[in-house]
């Protein structure tokens, strides 16, 4: 295995920063100084230290998807007592979150102890899709789509496009399928509150090609190799 790869596999960073972790000569391998970016290991013999603390792969790999309920944290602890995810996850495996929902948002969460797959998701430079649905009070104007598809502005920048859709309404509330690929921080709320419009129900039901389906609030379920696949593919 390559030593970025185990370094990042372990839960370190991105493939690309830990890159730079051997350049600036912070990891030892079997006593010496790692000296050159493409060193393979032998993930199962060699001694790897990053900062003076040893490395090793978990016994096993845990990939699951919640549907993560309104009202938990995206934390392992909460500071203010909230409930959080892990209080819905029976698993005797350290997990972490790719990515966060905020409190009240629900949805889709992909939740793993693989640091590799967990930067996959998260790079920027994969641009992976996110689609939300968003529930409105009242109708939407064809106006209010167009200044959402274009980007809205906040606080006199221009946010990332956004593909939006009108999916429903009973004339009381109105559904949109709504796509970013970047994910600034709160960027769906941020873009409704932009057109004056308070968002009722935020629901994130796909990640790239992963989708929520019909598994219910606070379950989980482990993904497919298909699912895992698509992510850890060599062409990203």
């Amino acid at each position: 295995m390559r030593l970025n790869k185990f370094l990042s596999s372990c839960g370190i960073a991105s493939r690309r920063k830990c890159d730079e972790i051997i350049s600036q000569g912070r990891v030892i391998v079997n006593g010496k100084v790692a000296d050159s970016l493409g060193l393979s290991i032998d993930e199962n013999k060699d001694r790897v230290e990053v900062d003076g603390k040893v490395l090793c792969l978990p016994k096993e790999f845990v990939y699951l998807k919640l549907n993560k309920p309104k009202g938990y944290a995206c934390t392992a602890s909460d500071e203010r007592g909230r409930k959080t995810i892990f209080d819905l996850i029976k698993s005797d495996v350290r997990l972490f979150n790719v990515g966060r929902l905020d409190y009240d948002t629900e949805g889709l969460l992909i939740v793993t102890n693989d640091g590799d797959f967990a930067n996959k998701i998260m790079h920027p430079s994969f641009a992976i899709e996110k689609e939300y649905i968003v529930t409105i009070e009242g109708e939407i104007k064809e106006s209010e789509l167009a200044v959402l598809r274009k980007g809205v502005v906040v606080n006199g920048e221009r946010m990332p496009s956004a593909r939006v859709k009108f999916v429903s309404t009973d004339g009381k509330f109105t559904k949109l399928s709504v796509v970013i690929d970047e994910g600034q921080n709160h960027q769906v709320r941020r873009m409704f509150e932009a057109i004056g419009r308070d968002i009722k129900l935020l629901k994130r039901i796909r990640i790239g090609k992963i989708r929520l389906g019909g598994l219910y609030r606070g379950m989980t379920k482990p993904l497919t190799r298909q699912e895992i696949d698509y992510f850890m593919g060599e062409n990203r």
